[in-house]
């Protein structure tokens, strides 16, 4: 099946305002750093009270993570809720739930209150599996997801072209248009007297003796500020070690949608509908990898032909950060901060769980406290999360020895379309051939801590294995937490 270039379907069906030529503020009672689905939450929601907010974005208003999802709006994560139950107890499994319902309820209330049309309705969402030893268990999650307040169910009867031997079923779960429902808000908060600026890299945040935030050669001071950059651009609070960067891929293409919104549990590979169309996504895989991503893709639309699907007219990846155990961290940036705060590690949800992480923020800011707060405490530490810190970062210091020696013994110049990464004497090169036949190249040290970057072969980027920083082929970032550029290297 023939591909078309890497196009969110989101970003290419609604356009954005240029809002890059708008003049800094020197002060503001809040910073917000980031214009995805959690930063504008959070601006929106503190601007409602009456606080004076910025948000300061370095591309496009929802052009980033938040306009390269799925869009299920669901508190259905996966098999999410045994595993809640077990590592957070029954009341933790019930907050988690609590917490993203209100989310859902929160989108529906204020795009109705707003009158954005963002194409929100609600839908049935299903997690199944082909497979009959995995019945006990789904119905072991069907049991847990229920105990915490979800409308969940054990069904056999599932309406996919797949022999499903069953599947938990949460009823009154939703879909919309992410960047239609986030332009919105956009527009909402300048309606309101916020300020959004977009091309506004965040160079750096001091805390003391006032929180200032320098950005776009200049500096804006306030009260507090937030760090909704999806990978935190701050090295503090050790975000780098605890959180795993994946990416997922999508498909979108003509078909007949189904009724509702679907997980295998086994292979994640998702589907939904929208307007005519059904988005398939899966094929995930740990950022900077060495793997051939447009083989992946290739996968995913010949997955996407059994759904249903007739031709690809979108294709994307979506960028997904993982926490030690599986939830958010949202709160207080690090234990000796009152000023700075995080919304981070949403784990492929971050519809309900960046508007989960916006409305926490706005209470904790505002000192009128969240009952959720202390599930979401991004200070939490346990023992199980230790095994897993050991594991992330086994990781990184494999593809810091292994990366090394690949471009030690890999030589000469890419071919057409390709990147490779060698080494010149002292230095490592990141090379890319462009289409007439120009080699362009860069420092092959991720700006962030150092790691080698790999080319990603589908996007044409730069991506590091690392911590998920990924950059343009003439070195520009593309998505942090880096927020320097690779220096150019001459040919």
């Amino acid at each position: 099946m023939q591909l078309p270039p890497p196009l969110s379907l989101w970003v290419d069906t609604a356009p954005s305002p240029d809002r890059a030529t708008r003049p800094l503020p020197t002060e503001v009672d809040v910073v917000v750093i980031g214009a995805g689905i959690a930063g504008l939450t959070t601006a929106y929601a503190l601007l409602n009270a009456g606080r004076s907010v910025l948000v300061a974005e370095a591309g496009q208003v929802a052009g980033g993570v938040s306009g390269h999802t799925t869009a299920k709006v669901s508190a259905q994560h996966g098999l999410k809720y045994a595993t809640l139950k077990s590592r957070k107890g029954t009341d933790g499994a019930r907050q988690y739930a609590r917490s993203q319902s209100d989310a859902i309820d929160w989108i529906e209330r204020t795009s109705a209150e707003l009158g954005i049309d963002c194409d929100f309705e609600r839908r049935d969402s299903y997690v199944y599996s082909t497979r009959d030893k995995q019945v006990g268990k789904l119905k072991e999650e069907a049991d847990a997801a229920q105990e915490a307040g979800l409308p969940a169910t054990f069904v056999t009867d599932v309406d996919l072209p797949v022999d499903v031997v069953g599947a938990v079923r949460v009823t009154e779960q939703a879909q919309f248009h992410p960047r239609k429902w986030l332009l919105g808000l956009a527009a909402a908060i300048e309606g309101l007297g916020g300020t959004i600026l977009e091309q506004a890299r965040v160079q750096r945040v001091d805390e003391r003796p006032v929180p200032t935030v320098h950005v776009r050669g200049g500096q804006v001071r306030a009260a507090d500020v937030v760090i909704a950059t999806h990978y935190p651009i701050l090295d503090r609070g050790l975000y780098f070690a605890r959180l795993e960067p994946t990416r997922d891929l999508v498909v979108t293409g003509e078909g007949d949608p189904p009724p509702g919104m679907y997980l295998d549990a086994d292979t994640h590979h998702s589907v939904r509908g929208y307007d005519g169309l059904l988005i398939v996504g899966g094929e995930h895989y740990r950022t900077g990898e060495h793997v051939d991503v447009e083989a992946r893709y290739e996968t995913l639309a010949d997955v996407a032909t059994r759904f249903g699907v007739r031709r690809v007219t979108h294709r994307w990846s979506a960028h997904d950060m993982s926490t030690l155990d599986s939830v958010p961290y949202v709160g207080r940036y690090h234990p000796g901060t009152r000023h700075l705060w995080v919304a981070t590690g949403f784990g492929q949800w971050g519809m309900t769980g960046g508007t989960a992480a916006g409305l926490l923020l706005d209470k904790e800011i505002r000192g009128e406290g969240s009952e959720y707060a202390s599930l979401y405490d991004p200070n939490r530490f346990d023992l199980r999360s230790s095994v897993k810190l050991a594991e992330n970062n086994g990781q990184v210091t494999k593809h810091l020895v292994t990366d090394h020696l690949r471009a030690v013994t890999s030589g000469g110049l890419p071919s057409v379309g390709e990147g490779k990464v060698t080494r010149r004497g002292t230095q490592f090169v990141a090379s890319y051939r462009d289409e007439d036949g120009t080699v362009r190249s860069v420092n092959a040290r991720c700006t962030h801590l150092g790691c080698l970057v790999a080319f990603n072969n589908a996007e044409r980027t730069w991506d590091c294995p690392c911590h998920g920083s990924r950059f343009g082929t003439d070195g520009s970032v593309v998505q942090g937490p880096a927020t320097r550029a690779l220096p150019p290297v001459a040919d």
